[in-house]
């Protein structure tokens, strides 16, 4: 059954509360993070390239990318912060309990279960969040803005430096040229499908870990104590990672190397997560440009003729 027919048959049979009750709180928290995410990282990049601070809806030059993967993780690690409560639920979460009726709504669900597990509840697992959208987020973005802008204006540089006067349009021949209208939408669509790629590259191997690794939450959970010393949460949270690692060894072992079983399922993955993770990054670009400063045109000047970007 596909998503719409089990949401339209949960509706029939718990009724319309059903909505706000369950399938609202994580819809919101997932805008709130993608806010946060774009937010943190056009605030990082204006601190880090001065151009891009101006809000204007093109710079030029653009930042290297160097400067980019900078912003993109220090964006995923504001991110993966704020999230930190989110994803302890999130691996905690059995349908039973609301099939059940332990808990009413996902409200009191994560009420009670942040209640139940407390702070050191909320770190734990929280390393490997960090390094996977950290550095997720920092391929993420970097790949998309070198896509976006370097390899769009090599390529019009390129293409249209080398075209000889008698091969302009007539009105051309004052000796400015407007790229083709279809060209940069088409860059921006590959970008957002490499930038998703990138992405998948870091992340699709670390999330096969925290599988691993958050399975042994439950026990963590009912081995810790609210008078547990730090030293002794520390000893336990590390045997947690160690045990991670010899499952984690095991299983590659079975599939003969880790990179067999680390990007085991990676493509199919790889193919459902680009259409959504494109059509995000291309929406996040067209509001950037709609509300950004109008300024000078820039051009790129080749064998004595001005490149217009508009």
């Amino acid at each position: 059954m596909s998503s719409a027919g089990l949401l339209t048959h949960a509706v029939r049979t718990h009724g319309w509360s059903f909505i706000p009750n369950q399938i609202l709180p994580p819809l919101l928290a997932n805008v709130g993070f993608g806010a946060i995410l774009y937010t943190s990282y056009l605030q990082t990049l204006g601190r880090l390239h001065k151009p891009s601070a101006e809000s204007v809806k093109r710079v030029y030059p653009p930042p290297p990318p160097t400067t980019t993967f900078a912003a993109g993780c220090a964006a995923g690690a504001i991110q993966s912060v704020v999230a930190a409560p989110l994803d302890a639920l999130f691996v905690r979460f059995k349908p039973t309990e609301i099939l059940d009726g332990r808990y009413k709504s996902m409200w009191q669900y994560g009420f009670l279960k942040m209640k139940e597990i407390g702070m050191r509840g909320f770190l734990a697992g929280w390393t490997l969040s960090f390094t996977k959208d950290a550095l997720g987020y920092g391929l993420f973005f970097a790949t998309f803005e070198y896509v976006k802008a370097q390899s769009y204006y090599a390529f019009i540089t390129r293409y249209y430096g080398s075209l000889n006067p008698w091969n302009l349009p007539e009105d051309d021949l004052n000796r400015v040229i407007r790229p083709h209208y279809t060209i940069e939408p088409s860059f921006l669509l590959l970008a957002g499908m490499a930038a998703s790629i990138a992405q998948q590259f870091v992340q699709h191997p670390i999330s096969l870990v925290q599988n691993i690794h958050y399975r042994s939450l439950a026990a963590y959970d009912r081995k810790s104590k609210p008078r547990m010393s730090i030293a002794e949460h520390l000893k336990l949270y590390s045997s947690a990672y160690l045990r991670t690692f010899q499952q984690g060894r095991a299983r590659a072992n079975q599939l003969g190397c880790w990179r067999n079983w680390l990007y085991k399922g990676f493509l199919w993955n790889t193919i459902k997560q680009v259409p959504s993770t494109s059509a995000g990054l291309i929406i996040f670009e067209l509001v950037r440009r709609r509300y950004g400063i109008n300024a000078e045109a820039a051009r790129i000047q080749k064998d004595g003729y001005d490149i217009l970007l508009r």
